[in-house]
């Protein structure tokens, strides 16, 4: 196969696989927004958000100051490094438990290989563009997050609470990281 047809096919098989990332609907998208927001309190990085948005055009998520850094020649590059990956954690298990949320809670099934393997490769180059990791150091995080996002959604004591929680965002449609923190509380989640 000729490395022009090679390209077509990549072309051709990439909104595929991005298909299965993409909403189903109102619900699905609430539940993937609970996901994340339960990842975010697991991490304890509930004090990086500013609000969970269910209407948001884009990013669903608005972090606060707190999340950004400034490049400040100030800050060495060791620290920048450590919060670059510290963020990097934290968006990589934010995208793993919305997708857990949807398939385990919402679809009660396993999620599939090719959606797992959309995610690695996705968290792969963001890794690598954003922090500098090599393959096999995010594939140490990718076991790490898929591991701790299937013990919290796939236990099935929490997910009525998970669904309770979509539910929230549905009906609220926007929640500060304080109503978040005092929801999932509420919930027993946090």
């Amino acid at each position: 196969m000729s490395s022009k047809n090679t390209k077509k096919n990549i072309k051709n098989v990439e909104p595929a696989r991005n298909a299965r990332l993409q909403y189903e609907n109102e619900d699905d998208r609430a539940y993937g927004l609970a996901g994340m927001g339960i990842a975010l309190a697991a991490m304890d990085a509930l004090n990086w958000v500013a609000e969970l948005n269910l209407d948001a055009d884009g990013p669903m998520v608005s972090f606060s100051h707190a999340f950004y850094f400034s490049n400040s020649p100030s800050v060495s590059p060791k620290a920048v490094w450590h919060r670059s990956v510290q963020n990097f954690k934290v968006t990589s298990m934010m995208v793993m438990a919305n997708v857990m949320s949807r398939y385990y809670v919402r679809l009660s099934q396993q999620v599939p290989p090719e959606v797992l393997g959309y995610v690695r490769d996705t968290m792969t180059e963001e890794g690598a563009e954003s922090c500098s990791l090599e393959a096999d150091e995010v594939g140490q995080l990718f076991n790490i997050t898929m591991r701790d996002c299937h013990r919290i959604f796939s236990n099935p004591r929490l997910t009525p609470r998970v669904t309770e929680f979509a539910g929230t965002l549905g009906r609220l449609r926007r929640m500060s990281a304080l109503e978040v923190a005092d929801e999932l509380h509420r919930l027993q989640l946090y």
